[in-house]
Order: C-alpha cells, then structure tokens, then sequence
C-alpha cells in the first residue's frame, strides 16, 4: 500500500478528497478515488475542537484507525505540526498514525522555522523506518497561506524551504495557497519533489495543473 501510495504522486495528477470520518472515506472510495486523505480542520470541528493542534491525539488515533479499517486504498493523514514541537510527542505521534493504518501524512511548517520542520521531517522518516513502512512525508510551506514574505519572494523562499525538507527526507512538497498559474509552473520546474496544490478560488482546472507537472491536488 505504501508503494502504491508513492506511485500514485508520479502517475499524472492525483486527487484528493479530504474526509473527517470513516463514512466519508467510505463514500470516496466508493466514488472511485484511488486514496483518501483526512482533514486536520474537519477532523478537529467533527470532534468539537478548532482547527490548530488542538484535537487530543486519542481522538486522532481512533478516526486514523476507523478509516483505515473500512477502505482499501492507501490512507494519508493530516498531523497538521505533528501537534508538538516536542521531537519525542511527534516520533510518538507518527508512530501511531502509522500504526492505525497511515502510509502517509501531511507536515506543516507555519510560522515557525523552516529548521523546525526538517527535524520533524527527519524523525518521521526515522520512524517510518523503524516500521518498514514507505511512509510519503509531504511537507506542507505555509509561506503563501501565512504570507510569510513579500509577494515577489514567494517562489523563492518555497523552493529554498523544499530542498531543505527534501534533504531531510520529504517525498512531496505542498504549496499551500498558490494559486498563479506562473508561480505553479516555476515551482514545478524549481524542485524535483512531487508538488501538491490546494484547491482554491482562482485555481487553474485539474487539466491546467498537469500541463506544469503539479502532481497532487486537494
């Protein structure tokens, strides 16, 4: 499932649809999508928690463990910061969404340092290691979601934030809040990790994204 899961981010354009339970994913799966992805936002709101490393863990764990039992597709999870930046809390973290099912996760950076991120990046792949699971680390740049630099740097501080996490150990990059068609394509030629893209208003069409080699949408 891990292979496949890897396999599926250099195959044209993945897409997919978030759920926060285990209908949800159910009913994705059924619809014909070939993985499921979970959430952070609407898994914390399902469980009466705001969006923002707020969900106890318990409560993360046991919907990881609820989808995983009732598809048959790989399951990637949202741990939105890993819900610490305690490197221990995250290693324990990535070991029990692996453990629950996950053969992949999203890994943001916020407003925090870029260096945080690595070292989360690299604990993970530690982990997954210490599993035998390929697990599909997508780190997740928040400098256009956050506008963490000026507009015009934009393009630049993401690919210089992606060949650190891709030394780290990351298998994709997600964009979060990009949206121009120029700035996509400049992203996709700037690094070799698969770039993830999230859907938002002013988004070229799916068949827009391939033309660049954006690899997975959200």
């Amino acid at each position: 499932m891990d292979n496949l899961f890897h396999q599926l981010h250099h195959d044209g354009l993945l897409i997919l649809t978030n759920v926060a339970d285990a209908a949800g994913a159910r009913i994705v799966e059924q619809l014909g999508c070939k993985a499921v992805a979970t959430s952070s936002a609407a898994v914390a709101w399902a469980h009466g928690y705001p969006d923002g490393n707020a969900l106890p863990l318990e409560r993360l764990i046991s919907t990881v463990e609820s989808i995983a039992r009732v598809i048959s597709v790989p399951l990637t999870v949202d741990i939105e910061a890993g819900y610490s930046d305690d490197l221990t809390r995250v290693a324990d973290l990535i070991d029990a969404v692996i453990a629950a099912g996950a053969v992949g996760i999203n890994i943001e950076d916020g407003a925090s340092p870029p260096e945080l991120l690595v070292r989360k990046i690299e604990i993970a792949r530690q982990v997954a290691s210490r599993r035998n699971v390929k697990l599909f680390i997508n780190a997740r740049s928040d400098v256009y979601l956050k506008s963490l630099v000026p507009a015009e740097d934009r393009v630049a501080e993401t690919l210089r934030r992606a060949a650190l996490y891709q030394a780290a150990g990351a298998d994709g990059l997600f964009a979060a809040g990009v949206t121009a068609e120029y700035e996509i394509a400049a992203l996709c030629q700037g690094t070799p990790l698969p770039l993830n893209v999230l859907g938002l208003p002013g988004l070229p069409s799916p068949e827009e994204l391939k033309a660049p080699g954006v690899r997975r949408l959200i």
